[in-house]
């Protein structure tokens, strides 16, 4: 059967004269995707990308699909409906009827009405009524990403042409920051050496993250009607600069710019990197003093605290957590306290998930001693303690 095409008369009726998507609004979308994309877990990232499509072309519901591989889907996050909403539903969408045809055709599909469309398998028990609907995919060439699916304008009518190159627009971006974040969490299931872990984690922080950026330059560039050869000269040097940048990092040679922040300083830029919701408070007690470490263990160290705050965060319901680091002549000890459910230590093990064990091997790989302590409904504690005569390398005369 031949595919039917996206566009209705109907939607043609109220496209816009002018389709072409001013410069200030794509800085809108890149901004949006920029915050997406710095969310810690792919499903965080998936759900703030819904809520931006949503918020972008001013629909009532919005929603983002990723195919499982088999057919289905593996994760849909909503955006616009309540909890009470989404419980009153079987279950979720399962990539049947207009969402299984852009999945499956990968081409945008824009509908007045989507009950007219034979495609169409209607809602199941408990879905709110919707009408209209706009879709595109999230892919980079062949990879498909995932799907993003709106319906219902706010002001009532028909989703333009206009609203589908938005979403386009933000689709490319989206498909970006998906990939990055399904490689951050792919490469934390990988055992690698310790330096080539390293060597890893700064590549995807700095060089991955400035092509990211000059690649965001270069489209925007692109939309600019009165370009000159002039205004292609910072991507220019942001090129070699990236380029230097690698040379550095395959030759270990990077010169690390952290020689003067302190502790506290460091850490408290660990929390202000994580977007810590407004309900939870985070503290940091630490010494206004250079770390006993070299730059690069220290930024190791960091990871530690940034793992044990968004295990926190995410898993134990606390409201308040507590770092707090110092050091003796021989010993650098830092503690995350919470004051969340807790559990039982009887039960570490089924407690042990990805999180725990990246801890567990910094700690291994700076020589250093990890304790947990926790009780049900108490919080929990992990303490660190990292020699320092072991990690530290004074070159100085």
């Amino acid at each position: 059967m031949m595919k039917q095409q996206a566009i209705s008369k109907n939607n043609q009726a109220h496209d816009d004269q002018e389709t072409t998507i001013p410069l200030n609004e794509l800085k809108a979308i890149v901004s949006t995707v920029m915050y997406a994309a710095e969310a810690d877990t792919l499903e965080q990232v998936l759900q703030r990308i819904a809520h931006s499509a949503r918020e972008l072309i001013g629909a009532r519901y919005a929603a983002l699909g990723v195919p499982d591989g088999r057919g289905g889907l593996l994760y849909f996050k909503v955006s616009g409906m309540s909890e009470e909403q989404i419980a009153k539903m079987p279950h979720p969408p399962v990539g049947a009827g207009l969402l299984g045809a852009i999945m499956n055709e990968r081409q945008p599909l824009r509908l007045s009405r989507m009950r007219d469309d034979p495609r169409a398998v209607g809602f199941p028990e408990g879905h709110p009524d919707m009408t209209s609907l706009l879709g595109v995919p999230i892919q980079v060439g062949t990879q498909l990403f995932g799907m993003i699916y709106l319906t219902d304008r706010e002001d009532g009518q028909p989703f333009s042409l206009r609203d589908q190159w938005m979403l386009e627009s933000l689709a490319g971006y989206a498909a970006l920051a998906i990939a990055g974040s399904q490689l951050r969490e792919q490469g934390t299931r990988l055992t690698l050496l310790e330096e080539r872990q390293r060597i890893g984690m700064e590549l995807h922080d700095g060089v991955i993250q400035s092509l990211y950026a000059l690649g965001m330059h270069i489209d925007l560039l692109r939309n600019d009607k009165h370009i000159t050869p002039d205004k292609f000269q910072p991507v220019i040097d942001g090129l070699n600069t990236v380029i230097e940048d690698i040379r550095d990092y395959i030759m270990d040679l990077k010169a690390y710019h952290d020689t003067r922040r302190t502790v506290r300083e460091m850490l408290r830029d660990v929390v202000s990197r994580l977007y810590v919701p407004d309900s939870i408070d985070v503290s940091v007690e630490a010494p206004e003093r250079k770390p006993p470490f070299d730059p690069e263990d220290f930024e190791s160290i960091c990871l530690i605290a940034r793992e044990a705050i968004s295990n926190a965060m995410r898993h134990a319901s606390a409201s308040q957590v507590t770092i707090r680091a110092w050091q003796d002549h021989n010993n650098f000890q830092m503690v995350i306290r919470d004051d969340g459910r807790g559990f039982s230590p009887s039960n570490l093990p089924k407690q042990n998930g990805l999180g725990l064990r990246n801890i567990r091997e910094r700690v291994r790989m700076h020589g250093g001693i990890l304790a947990i302590n926790s009780a049900p409904g108490q919080g929990t504690a992990i303490t660190v303690t990292i020699p320092i005569e072991r990690n530290f390398h004074d070159d100085t005369p």
